[in-house]
């Protein structure tokens, strides 16, 4: 059997006023973005009920304890391993391994390697924009 691959270019609108799919990725993300102490994100779906993003964190850095009201999070470590503190308790999140996070639950991610970047995919539905509330 033939496998068919498509390559969706950007094109504003498909069929029936639709906004037709797009391929994306680091060189053609939606959105590209540096954050904390050089750590960087791209956005690869956003919109109101689904946010998708591939991260980078190099060694060394982490993220403010925080939560979300509404959003849920599935992190999917891509390369080298995660340290997560959610509600007070440190867990470790190895390559090749994911972790969903309840809406409302208190939480962070760092890299404490000394020399690796760690590199994951982020999930988050309902996105998180405007429900991000930090604890420091």
């Amino acid at each position: 059997m033939k496998d068919t691959y498509h390559n969706f270019l950007y094109s504003p609108l498909g069929a029936g006023g639709s906004v037709s799919p797009s391929v994306v990725s680091t060189s053609r993300p939606l959105e590209y973005y540096k954050w904390g102490s050089n750590c960087e994100a791209w956005h690869f779906v956003d919109n109101k009920d689904l946010s998708v993003k591939f991260e980078k964190m190099p060694a060394g850095t982490e993220e403010v304890l925080h939560y979300h009201n509404h959003s849920q999070q599935f992190f999917y470590i891509l390369k080298g391993r995660a340290v997560f503190e959610v509600d007070e308790v440190i867990l470790i999140v190895h390559e090749g391994e994911g972790l969903h996070m309840e809406a409302g639950r208190q939480h962070r991610i760092m890299n404490k390697e000394e020399e690796q970047t760690l590199e994951f995919l982020i999930c988050s539905q309902p996105s998180t924009t405007n429900d991000r509330h930090n604890l420091v």
